[in-house]
């Protein structure tokens, strides 16, 4: 019989969370403890490089001064204002462009340029991709964050939103998209684009279907 491979435990397993109110105990794997001599100031300089200062400046007092009162259409219209972007990119599902529209109508009439680009875009055929012919039940064409990225860098847009792409998809947009980009939605068609639900309801409801049954919800 196979033994489980150990846990090797990181802030996920951590209650004590004293990085953030510097009170209580630090647990025996804390990073923090772990960090070598020179690193904190390494990413302290870091921080320093001009635009990475001003992204996390603005987000910063974005956060505190909208602190449970903006929402994320609201924090991020006012992200794009501090960054001084004009041009925004929209990486979107073709299955939430109605919430695209929307966003594209509202960005707009705060004063910003908008460029979109659906999943679909290109039209390449699955099986040119090597994907199963079976998968085009669900539709011929592959989803294409490659060319969302790209074309969204060629139009010169300063700031990308994601906006419902697939798991996966969303992580090839990240990997070929230039500049700074943001998430504004998840796509969930079962939680209804809230994907933390299932987080919420995960010793409950969704018990069954997140864990497998001789796993512990307690690990």
């Amino acid at each position: 019989m196979a033994m489980e491979r150990e846990i090797v435990r990181s802030c996920v397993d951590c209650g004590s969370t004293r990085c953030d109110e510097e009170s209580g105990a630090y647990p025996y794997f804390c990073l923090t403890q772990q960090m070598e001599e020179g690193e904190k100031e390494k990413l302290i300089q870091a921080y320093f490089d001009e635009e990475n200062e001003k992204i996390m400046l603005n987000a910063a007092q974005i956060e505190y001064e909208g602190y449970c009162k903006l929402c994320r259409v609201e924090e991020t219209i006012e992200f794009a204002r501090r960054m001084g972007y004009r041009k925004i990119g929209i990486a979107t599902c073709l299955g939430l462009i109605r919430e695209s529209r929307i966003l594209a109508k509202v960005l707009r009439a705060n004063g910003f340029e908008v460029f979109g680009v659906g999943c679909k875009a290109g039209e390449i055929r699955k099986t040119a991709v090597g994907i199963p012919k079976e998968c085009e039940n669900l539709g011929e064409h592959i989803c294409n964050p490659i060319y969302q990225a790209k074309k969204l860098a060629e139009e010169g847009c300063e700031l990308n939103i994601v906006v419902g792409l697939c798991v996966g998809h969303d992580s090839l947009f990240y990997k070929y998209a230039k500049g700074v980009t943001t998430t504004l939605v998840v796509k969930d068609r079962v939680t209804g684009h809230n994907p933390a639900a299932a987080l919420y309801n995960a010793e409950g409801y969704y018990r069954a279907k997140l864990f497998p049954k001789k796993d512990s919800a307690s690990q």
